[in-house]
């Protein structure tokens, strides 16, 4: 699917909203949270790096936005019960929970399987599939309490056609999007949660250097480009659409 033509999100948008995004520090994940901050929504800044996450929180604040919260948090270590403490402080703080992007992502290893890593691939997994499914069943019980709410999980074109070279990569990304279609079709009718991905493409970010170093980033677009289809899916004007995947 594709953004609605024309889309133009309401400047209040997200406004009352607390949304939870991990990979906050960098990437795409720190120009939606500052996105979705500059749309009203209060933004639980969610990842590995304090240093990063702080630099995001003083330039929201610096932009006006409202004032969100840091929870530094390691997706690869985590353990179950640090699932569950993340829910309990959430709980205890907001009470409620109205977004979910997982766009944290492992890149691994590009290499043939036969030469692949068995650390490198169960590092690529723990975060790309297992942590965004210990994350979801964590954090769904505060997101029945929203009037709506959604989880939007990041995918990537080797999520639909795997590709030689791109091992623990493709495979998460395509465990992703079942997990994603699975969890969607869980929720419909029973709940007020949707479930949906977006394929950005080519982003300019610094994984997308990694895996195309030769590539002149000015060639690819800048994460800004996809936000409007990131407010789209987190607002309410997308209300009813669910299991979809998205291609920005």
């Amino acid at each position: 699917m594709k953004l609605p033509k024309d889309y133009r999100p309401a400047p209040d948008l997200l406004k009352d909203k607390i949304i939870l995004v991990t990979g906050a520090g960098d990437g795409i994940g720190k120009v939606a949270a500052k996105t979705f901050a500059a749309h009203g929504a209060t933004v639980v800044l969610l990842g590995r790096t304090q240093s990063k996450l702080e630099q995001v929180y003083d330039e929201i604040e610096t932009l006006g936005g409202p004032q969100p919260a840091i929870y530094p948090f390691n997706l690869e270590g985590a353990a179950h019960k640090e699932y569950q403490d993340l829910r309990n402080v959430l709980e205890e703080t907001f009470g409620v929970l109205h977004g979910l992007v997982h766009n944290a992502g492992e890149l691994g290893e590009r290499t043939p399987v036969e030469n692949y890593s068995p650390d490198a691939w169960m590092r690529v997994m723990q975060v790309n599939l297992n942590a965004p499914f210990l994350l979801t069943q964590a954090l769904l019980p505060l997101m029945e309490r929203a009037d709506n709410a959604s989880i939007v999980f990041t995918s990537s074109g080797v999520a639909y056609q795997g590709r030689a070279f791109w091992g623990a990569y493709a495979a998460s990304k395509a465990g992703q999007e079942n997990f994603m279609q699975t969890l969607a079709d869980e929720l419909d009718e029973a709940s007020s949660i949707r479930a949906n991905s977006i394929n950005p493409g080519a982003t300019r970010t610094r994984m997308r250097a990694t895996a195309y170093p030769a590539e002149d980033p000015t060639t690819v677009p800048t994460p800004e480009a996809h936000m409007p289809l990131y407010l789209y899916l987190l607002g309410d004007d997308s209300v009813g659409i669910s299991g979809q995947q998205f291609q920005a």
